[in-house]
């Protein structure tokens, strides 16, 4: 399976609030920018790339983490980040259940790290795609 699938069968194999909360996460993460390339890495982990890694989501056994792999550079004007703080590049936010997604907060951030990650590429090949974009599918 590639990339794309094996995060579908992710979302559906978890069938309690964390699925939806990776379903809702992914769509966010395409609505910011719907260049984003879809990975699987670490045995087992959805992430999501654009001239490199922006983001990797786990569903632990009482939360979602997404980690941003350039977080510590990035602005958080909405209050995101709320693990990983002593961490000197990575940041996460950890989602627990009946938590409210911050969408606006959470696409701006997106944005924020597409932005950091082209800067740092201009000038550069571009690097070959190792994930894949989904494909639209039909409800």
């Amino acid at each position: 399976m590639n990339p794309s699938e094996l995060i579908y069968k992710l979302i559906a194999d978890l069938a309690d609030w964390r699925g939806k909360m990776l379903a809702d996460i992914r769509r966010l993460i395409h609505d910011a920018d719907p260049e984003m390339t879809e990975e699987w890495k670490w045995m087992g982990s959805p992430a999501w790339s654009h001239d490199g890694l922006i983001l990797v989501a786990n569903a632990h056994k009482d939360k979602v983490k997404l980690t941003f792999a350039q977080g510590a550079s990035l602005p958080d004007p909405g209050k995101l980040f709320n693990a990983g703080l002593e961490g000197n590049k990575w940041r996460a936010v950890d989602l627990f259940e009946g938590d409210k997604l911050n969408e606006r907060a959470l696409k701006d951030m997106i944005r924020a790290a597409v932005s950091q990650n082209s800067a740092g590429r201009k000038g550069k090949t571009p690097a070959n795609a190792r994930g894949t974009r989904p494909k639209a599918r039909k409800k």
